[in-house]
């Protein structure tokens, strides 16, 4: 199965972040991609939450969702719009929400962030995500053309028990959608997702926002696809761009096989004996 993924330096303006991720959905069509990855919000990139407010609405009323589902549709191809935020109806927050549109146009699944960025990096970068967002209630995945695709997004990739939950229910592809720091990227970034696809002997698709936003905030790229046994089929680096990987699912099985974790799993109910 040939995928294709978008690493972009969205901004703040809803419109132009859509354009450029329609202009990739029929490039990857037109390079028989089954399958669109773009980042954690993708469609609006806006740290200034005043100005970004105009810009957020309840997902029965986004334009830009509706043009993302018509160009799925034209093209024929299931997109994974990555994450955008929307009206949550709770509190006064939004959700942070992964939305997968198969080849006909139609929403088959939605994810919204379980783990928020509530940090205070040695950088002197602070972020309080739970501010403005409310944390989602469970993990989702869903049947594509890739098989079972296991739903998350960026700081999830820090929680080994979301991914332990997808490995008992035998998924055989991970999506990771983020906008990684570039300090907590440049340390982490590469382990993580390599270790969450060896655990979990499934594919890791992450697809990155990369560079200086309009925001002003810097992500750290390096959009990587990862196959079971853990090596990188696809590293891209710094900028803007499409990457192309072709995924032998084959190799789920195969690597199941010669480390059978989930028959060998013991659980863990009984606290930690401290001596």
């Amino acid at each position: 199965m040939k995928i294709a993924v978008h690493q972009m330096c969205s901004g703040i303006c809803p419109t132009g972040n859509v354009e450029k991720m329609a202009d990739a959905i029929y490039q990857a069509a037109a390079q028989g991609a089954n399958m669109y990855f773009a980042p954690e919000m993708s469609v609006l990139l806006d740290r200034n939450r005043t100005r970004a407010a105009a810009n957020i609405d309840f997902e029965s009323d986004s334009l830009a969702l509706i043009q993302l589902t018509e160009a799925a549709r034209k093209c024929g191809i299931w997109v994974h719009i990555g994450s955008m935020p929307v009206q949550d109806g709770q509190g006064g927050k939004y959700a942070n929400r992964s939305i997968i549109i198969d080849s006909e146009g139609k929403i088959r699944a939605r994810y919204d962030k379980m783990h928020l960025f509530d940090v205070d990096l040695s950088t002197g970068e602070t972020w309080r995500e739970s501010n403005a967002y409310n944390a989602g209630s469970g993990p989702v995945a869903v049947n594509c053309p890739l098989g079972l695709l296991g739903l998350t997004i960026c700081y999830d990739i820090r929680f080994p028990d979301l991914f332990a939950a997808y490995a008992r229910s035998a998924v055989d592809v991970l999506a990771l959608p983020a906008a990684f720091t570039v300090p907590t990227g440049a340390a982490h970034w590469h382990v993580l997702l390599r270790a969450r696809a060896i655990e979990c002997q499934a594919f890791v698709i992450a697809a990155a926002q990369s560079g200086l936003h309009e925001d002003g905030r810097q992500t750290y790229g390096h959009s990587l696809v990862i196959d079971p046994w853990g090596e990188v089929l696809l590293d891209m680096e710094d900028g803007e761009g499409i990457g192309y990987a072709t995924l032998d699912l084959s190799h789920i099985a195969e690597a199941r096989r010669q480390i059978p974790v989930q028959s060998n799993r013991r659980e863990i109910t009984m606290p930690v004996q401290i001596c």
